[in-house]
């Protein structure tokens, strides 16, 4: 019985549709993508205070969008930086507070980690982080000094 319930659960896992979410708050913008099976969604807002105060509301607002929840999230990217302390800062901490509270996976990536590769796209992110071995659920900021 054990072993069938294995065999079943490997099959809806695989049967599962990996929606990826991609946050970067560290540039001039905020910026946030969702992978889907079959669309890419993307919305970008000003990199103010004002907007990382407000950036859980936003990500609610653009999953609720596009006819989404956070449950269906299965990995999330974030860019670690360089770039703007407060942005790093509040999207590395809702990122952890997603994972504590619905065990999503993460990884934090940076600009630094693809240097070597040419015109990087915001939906190239994931397969990049997979190329590259970028480690899941580690959280290493660069901050600009």
């Amino acid at each position: 019985m054990i072993l069938l319930s294995s065999a079943l659960e490997l099959i809806l896992e695989n049967r599962r549709i990996m929606n990826k979410l991609v946050i970067d708050a560290a540039n001039e913008k905020i910026f946030l993508m969702i992978i889907t099976k079959d669309d890419i969604y993307n919305i970008t807002k000003e990199n103010t205070k004002i907007n990382y105060e407000k950036l859980t509301l936003i990500l609610k607002d653009f999953l609720n969008s596009n006819s989404l929840k956070l449950e269906d999230i299965q990995k999330i990217y974030v860019n670690r930086g360089p770039g703007s302390f407060a942005g790093i800062r509040n999207s590395l901490s809702i990122v952890k507070a997603i994972n504590i509270a619905r065990k999503v996976d993460y990884y934090c990536y940076s600009s630094e980690d693809f240097k070597d590769q040419k015109d990087v796209k915001y939906e190239d992110i994931p397969n990049l982080c997979e190329k590259f071995k970028i480690k899941k659920n580690l959280i290493k900021p660069i901050y600009l000094s």
